[in-house]
């Protein structure tokens, strides 16, 4: 299994911008992220997991490759039925999204093959143009697939949260997130992992 890969440089950066989230960094150490490498199979095991627990995303996700003959590929995709899809455990409109995801790759209106030299706001831009694919799920998968390294998500709860934990906020505006944003760069994506440890921490 792949991980996110960061180290001491990015740390040592965050602790130095800012000093509270430093002390978790501290505190928690280094995290341990598992990255989906192959962007389509990770775009759809997003759209699977799409308002359900983990647990439930997981068992569609293992009836899914099952189905598809153990990889997620276009090919696979494009060659089932979409009720077979369904009949994975997920609903017809999460089947119908993964079929034209399939489609969209299989005609080249997305080459996922290509996204990994577009920048972020393009990849976020042409993924967000298929049908059930929107910005927090493109963000999600500029880390966990593509791993690009600035990627603070406006759209992420947990994120949002960790930060107003973190600095004693009742409430965060757009505008003060977006303070936050540029007090990361260029490694939000790091800042992501930890805020997220603060966010659902006891």
């Amino acid at each position: 299994m792949e991980r996110f890969e960061y180290g001491v440089d990015e740390t040592a950066y965050l602790r130095a911008r800012d000093p509270l989230l430093g002390n978790v960094i501290d505190s928690v150490g280094m995290l341990s992220r598992a990255v989906h490498p192959d962007p389509f199979s990770a775009l759809v095991n997003s759209i699977v997991a799409q308002q359900i627990s983990m647990k439930a995303a997981d068992t569609v996700w293992e009836r899914l490759t099952a189905l598809l003959g153990g990889a997620v590929t276009p090919e696979a995709v494009g060659a089932a039925e979409v009720q077979a899809l369904q009949a994975c455990g997920m609903s017809m409109r999460k089947a119908s999204y993964i079929k034209g995801a399939g489609e969209a790759a299989l005609s080249g209106a997305v080459d996922f093959g290509a996204l990994h030299a577009l920048p972020d706001q393009e990849v976020v831009r042409r993924l967000t143009a298929l049908r059930g694919v929107g910005v927090w799920t493109a963000e999600m998968l500029l880390i966990f697939s593509l791993r690009r390294p600035d990627v603070l998500s406006w759209g992420d709860f947990g994120i949002r949260r960790g930060i107003m934990r973190l600095h004693g906020l009742d409430t965060l505006s757009r505008a003060e997130f977006e303070v936050f944003r540029a007090l990361y760069s260029p490694y939000g994506s790091v800042a992501s992992l930890y805020l997220w440890e603060i966010a659902y921490r006891d």
